[in-house]
């Protein structure tokens, strides 16, 4: 299990939620089946719109994700991620701070979630 904890202004207080490690939901399935309002347009990784801030909440190292094509192209053009921290994802499985809740896959470690 991994919590999720949701952060944003526009809402009154952070949300922590379960979420199952290993069912291959997207950030963004979670947060809308416990009403988090994310946004969200494509839900395809194409348009953008639901870019998040992603930190781990443990001392251990980060499980590397991998990220999509889409991602990296929308990321890197949005100025939210370098080359260099997409290289480092790939090669050292060293997570960037910014993904696509499209495309982010939920896996078995405690994360924040800033929106």
């Amino acid at each position: 299990m991994a919590n999720v904890t949701f952060s944003s202004p526009t809402m009154k207080k952070d949300l922590t939620v379960y979420a199952v490690a290993g069912d291959t939901k997207t950030l963004l399935a979670v947060a809308k089946a416990n009403n988090v309002q994310l946004e969200f347009e494509c839900q395809n990784g194409e348009c953008g719109s639901c870019q998040v801030e992603v930190s781990v909440l443990s001392s251990k190292t980060p499980m590397g994700v991998a990220l999509t094509e889409k991602e990296k192209t929308i990321l890197r053009l949005a100025g939210k991620i370098t080359a260099q921290q997409i290289e480092d994802a790939e090669t050292k499985d060293l997570p960037p701070p910014w993904r696509l809740a499209c495309q982010f896959v939920v896996r078995d470690e405690d994360i924040l979630v800033k929106f």
